[in-house]
Parts: C-alpha cells; sequence; structure tokens
C-alpha cells in the first residue's frame, strides 16, 4: 500500500508512539490525578511530563498554558468561542478576520457566531495560487477588529501564510492571532515564545504522529478566553465554578492519558529525526510530485507549486470525476488518497473546483521517492487515457 493520505491523519504511526500507548493502557490504565492512589498520582505525573515536552516543541514556555483537547477542532473551538464570550461578556463590539483557506472548524464557528450577533466577520481573499497577502489582512483591520484566524498551511492545497508577517501586522494594533496548526505542526517550526502568535491549535494525529481523538491549544499568558465547557476537573471540587486556573479551566472531563502520551513519543521521535530532516524529505517528495506532473497534458495541479508549498498537492485529471480517480487509484493500485472537498469550501472556490473536488495527495516522513515515482507514472497513463 502506498498512502498518501497524510493530511487527514498521519499513518503509520512510529512504533514508539505504539509502544507509549501500550505502556499507558497496560501500565497505567487509571484515572490521572484524581484519586490519590499511586497508580493515578504515577499517571498525572506522565501527563505533566507530555505537557512539557509539547510546550518545548512549540517553544512555548508555560506547560500551564498548554490544554489537551479531543481534537484541533475542539481547540479551535475553545478558542474561537472563548474570545467570542469573552468580548461579548464585556459588551465590547468584536470584529474577526480570517481567510478563504480556512477549514470548516474556523469556518463554521465564525459563521455562526456572525449569525447570532456576537461577531462581524471579514474572509480576506487568496490569489489565484492560494498566496494570502499579508497586507490584506492589513487592510481589513478595524478599530473592532479583536482577534484574527488563519491556517498556517491549507489542508487542500499545502500553501503556507507567513504567520509570522500576518503576526506583526497584528501585533501594531494589539490584535489577537490565532493560528491553526492543524497541518502545519510537524513540517512547519512553531516557536511560541519568538513567534507574534498568541493561540496555536493543533492535533496530536496529524504531524505530531499521536492517536487520533487528541489535540492541544496553547495560549500566552494574558490571553483570556472563557471556557468552551465546564465540569469535573479533579480539582476543587467543593465549588460549584469552574477553576480559573489553567489548564484545569479548560479540561472538564477525564483524559485520554494513552492518547496525551502518544503525543510526547510523537514528538520526541520527530525531535530524535530532526524537524528540519523531516521538512527536507517531504519537500523533497513534493517537488518531485509536482515536477513529473506539472506539464502533463490533462493533469491540471493546483496551489503555487514552489517552496511556498508543503507536503499536500491537489489535482484533477480531465474528464474523471475526483472522487472516481480516487477510488481507481485505490482499488487498482493500492494508492490510499482524499478526494472530494476536504472541508475547505471558500478555498475550493477560489480554485474552482467547488462543482467537482479534487484528490488531494499529502505525504509524510515515512512516503520514499520510489512511492512518488510510481504514483505519477499511474496517474499519467490516466491522463493519456483521458
Amino acid at each position: 500500500m502506498i498512502y498518501f493520505d497524510n493530511a487527514a491523519t498521519s499513518f503509520p504511526k512510529p512504533k514508539e508512539v505504539v509502544e507509549a500507548v501500550n505502556d499507558t493502557i497496560i501500565n497505567y490504565g487509571v484515572n490521572p490525578g484524581r484519586s490519590g492512589h499511586r497508580l493515578a498520582l504515577e499517571l498525572d505525573r506522565r501527563i505533566f511530563d507530555a505537557r512539557e515536552k509539547l510546550t518545548d516543541f512549540i517553544g512555548g514556555n508555560n506547560p500551564m498554558n498548554l490544554v489537551f483537547t479531543s481534537s484541533c477542532t475542539d481547540s479551535l473551538n475553545t478558542a474561537i468561542y472563548g474570545l467570542a464570550e469573552k468580548f461579548y461578556q464585556r459588551k465590547e463590539k468584536c470584529h474577526v478576520i480570517t481567510t478563504v483557506l480556512e477549514h470548516n472548524s474556523v469556518l463554521r464557528p465564525l459563521k455562526y457566531l456572525e449569525q447570532i450577533g456576537k461577531i462581524s466577520l471579514t474572509i480576506v481573499d487568496a490569489d489565484k495560487y492560494g498566496i494570502v497577502n499579508p497586507e490584506d489582512i492589513g487592510k481589513a483591520i478595524t478599530e473592532d477588529t479583536k482577534f484574527c484566524v488563519t491556517t498556517a498551511m491549507s489542508n487542500l492545497i499545502g500553501t503556507t501564510v507567513d504567520i509570522v508577517k500576518v503576526g506583526k501586522i497584528l501585533k501594531q494594533k494589539d490584535i489577537i492571532y490565532i493560528v491553526d496548526a492543524a497541518q502545519g505542526l510537524g513540517y512547519v517550526d512553531i516557536d511560541m515564545d519568538n513567534m507574534p502568535i498568541d493561540i496555536l491549535c493543533f492535533p496530536g494525529h496529524k504531524g505530531i504522529l499521536g492517536l487520533t481523538g487528541t489535540g492541544g491549544l496553547y495560549f500566552k499568558d494574558g490571553i483570556e478566553i472563557e471556557p468552551f465547557r465546564r465540569g469535573g476537573t479533579g480539582s476543587f471540587s467543593l465549588e460549584l465554578e469552574q477553576p480559573e486556573v489553567s489548564p484545569d479551566k479548560f479540561e472538564s472531563g477525564t483524559l485520554n492519558a494513552a492518547g496525551v502520551e502518544s503525543m510526547a513519543a510523537g514528538v520526541e521521535y520527530i525531535n530524535n529525526i530532526g524537524l528540519k530532516n523531516i521538512q527536507n524529505h517531504e519537500d523533497i517528495l513534493k517537488d518531485e510530485f509536482i515536477k513529473g506532473l506539472k506539464d502533463i497534458d490533462n493533469i491540471k495541479l493546483y496551489g503555487s507549486l514552489d517552496d511556498r508549498q508543503g507536503p499536500v498537492v491537489s489535482l484533477n485529471i480531465d474528464g474523471i470525476d475526483s472522487s472516481e480517480l480516487a477510488f481507481k487509484l485505490s482499488y487498482d493500485h493500492d494508492i490510499c488518497t482524499r478526494a472530494g472537498f476536504h472541508c475547505a469550501p471558500l478555498a475550493h472556490r477560489l480554485l474552482g473546483t467547488d462543482k467537482k473536488g479534487a484528490v488531494r495527495f499529502s505525504f509524510s516522513y515515512f512516503n520514499t521517492l520510489e512511492e512518488i515515482k510510481e504514483t505519477i507514472e499511474i496517474l499519467k497513463s490516466y491522463a493519456r487515457e483521458a
């Protein structure tokens, strides 16, 4: 099997991740920190160690500001609804900026908040290659702009957003910047201490090689967010109000301990290899894929097709429906891709693929040049027949 669906979920997982998960389930399958017995306290310590590892990995300085969630979608909802609610309680007008590249995990919460009157919204366009000009975000700022949400890298076409330039523009007006690192983390180098990002949202199951059903949110000191949910935290249990201390404030319910351990093991694996080595390998695969297909009749590639594009490439072949092409690749050649609209409706409208969709190829450190070359030849054969 050739697996090119890493933008959805990375696969396979490193054996170190599998071993960490098994160890947690077999030897520490209890409720962390709540019961007071030895196993619970030991698991609580391991979770704190994981919190520190992930904080270090993203360049943060306060592990208590690292919140574990069930997904990047959960993280984004926590950040978006939490900020909007904070400004609503203060009776402050709240204008929000985002872009056409965003996933529905960003767009749907923002559109809902706009519909119920809690925010006003501006969606900044990109050029035909999927590149957002940071200056256009600057032009969208109003006196009521409170926060901005952008992706680090498009899940549809892999184009990266210059999050440093965007952040610097926003900082001039003290506007909070949320970065959706669903595709970026594990490929883009994130350094929260030295980048003008206020809140980082990320999944555990993609670039950092953990389990599905995992994610995280990191916020800088001084950022105030209302909790998205309330409930038992195992702390301050005699109080009827939600704790104000982080991470307890945002971590109601029992944590997915095995999932947390999988993320920690994933970042350890990445650190051992070197993030730059992973990025270089994935860029080589992406560049080879683009080079082999960009001049082939009947094949349309999307994106900037240069160094501004990460290891995600979407395409169509004339005369073949995107779902049909993905089906053929899977059942005739055992190549896994993702067809359709990728929860990115505005990005598809930008590309003119909102009627037919596209087939997305997303590469990882575990893919090889041989797999790329084999897939190129198969796609060329389909193009000749179209």
